[in-house]
C-alpha cells in the first residue's frame, strides 16, 4: 500500500444510511487565482520518501494548475534544476530554499520561511 495515497472520501468512515451520498469538496482547479501580494507561501527543505535527497518544496499556492506549473518553470529555469508542480506544491530539486525564497519575495509572493 502507498504511503503517499489520499483518500477519497476525507471524514467519513461508514455510513448505514442507505439514502447516504458523500459530498465531494471542491477542486483547487476550480478556484481562480489569487493575486501575488495575496499568496502566503511556504518554503521548506525535504528528504522524506526520497531516498536521503534533499528538495525544496513551496507549498500553499491558491489557484489554477496552469499558473502553479508557470510559477514551477520560472523557479526552475532561476535554479538550473529539475522538479514538478502537482497538488497545490511546487518541489525543486536541490538545496534552494533561501533562493526561492528571495525569488518569490522579488515576485511580489508573501513567503515564510518553514524548518530550521
Amino acid at each position: 500500500m502507498s504511503k503517499n495515497k489520499k483518500q477519497q472520501y476525507e471524514g467519513v468512515v461508514y455510513s448505514t444510511d442507505n439514502s447516504f451520498e458523500y459530498q465531494f469538496s471542491e477542486l483547487l482547479e476550480d478556484l481562480e487565482t489569487l493575486p501575488n501580494q495575496q499568496q502566503q507561501l511556504k518554503v521548506q527543505l525535504d528528504r522524506k520518501m526520497r531516498k536521503g535527497k534533499v528538495v525544496t518544496l513551496v507549498t500553499g499556492f491558491k489557484g489554477k494548475q496552469e499558473d502553479l506549473e508557470a510559477l514551477c518553470k520560472f523557479l526552475k529555469q532561476k535554479c538550473g534544476v529539475g522538479g514538478s508542480a502537482k497538488d497545490a506544491e511546487i518541489v525543486v530539486q536541490g538545496d534552494f530554499k533561501q533562493k526561492v525564497a528571495d525569488l518569490l519575495l522579488s515576485e511580489g509572493y508573501k513567503v515564510k520561511l518553514v524548518g530550521g
